[in-house]
């Protein structure tokens, strides 16, 4: 019985540091952004990637879906396969090839899998393939002067016990923090151009202002802005 739990031990043992091993492998691969903005007045939008990897090259694939994870989006992602080698920087090039409203940002996302290669001997050793997924925000042309200080134009109110965030502008706000008085809502995430969402209070909130802090084109986060509600 102890020769046993020492075996599943040294097997559990192994596979945990088999796992280690190929995940800093397989996470060589440095992508040169959290976000994509495509403007509209451009042909195409470029997205750097490294493979900082010594040793290992990997296969890259890259394509752009609507959200769900199935549905390809109006893009074209130049080069969609290709293989990077060790210590290598490449350059993903997205171009639009479809119609989108010109009136309000459009999300997509860009997926990029970083495939290590196949070992030699394939039965004893574990394969991470890792996956990146970035949003991908196209903006068109007449819009792109005002994306900076929109998140200021968010407006709030109460109404039965719920916040209600309203966003006038035709940008996507992506929040870094939403606050009510002393109460963090942790389900604020993202509100979509001219739309609304409600968020739960705890019945204990009686705060009476709002602050907001949203990430902005760079991935970094903005100011907080504060209102009175």
């Amino acid at each position: 019985m102890r020769a046993m739990r020492k075996f599943i031990l040294r097997v559990n043992l192994f596979i945990f540091l088999l796992f280690m091993v190929n995940n800093v492998t397989a996470g060589g691969i440095v992508v040169g952004g959290t976000r994509i903005i495509y403007e509209g007045n451009k042909k195409e939008a470029a997205l750097g990637v490294k493979n900082n990897s010594t040793e290992s090259p990997f296969l890259l694939q890259s394509w752009v879906d609507n959200g769900d994870g199935k549905t390809r989006g109006p893009f074209m992602v130049t080069p969609p396969l290709f293989r990077i080698e060790p210590l290598e920087d490449h350059e993903l090039r997205i171009a639009k090839t479809g119609s989108l409203p010109e009136d309000r940002e459009s999300l997509f996302y860009l997926n990029i899998r970083a495939i290590p290669p196949s070992s030699q001997d394939a039965v004893n050793t574990l394969k991470l393939v890792v996956k990146t997924r970035l949003k991908l925000f196209y903006r068109p042309q007449a819009l792109v002067a005002d994306a900076r200080t929109a998140y200021k134009q968010l407006t709030f109110h109460l109404a039965s016990g719920q916040l209600v965030a309203e966003n006038p502008t035709p940008f996507y706000m992506v929040f870094d923090s939403l606050k009510v008085g002393t109460t963090r809502i942790q389900s604020a995430d993202m509100l979509a151009p001219f739309a609304n969402q409600h968020f739960t209070l705890p019945a204990t909130e009686t705060g009476r202002e709002v602050s907001w802090r949203v990430i902005n084109d760079y991935g970094g986060v903005t100011k907080p802005e504060t209102r009175h509600l």
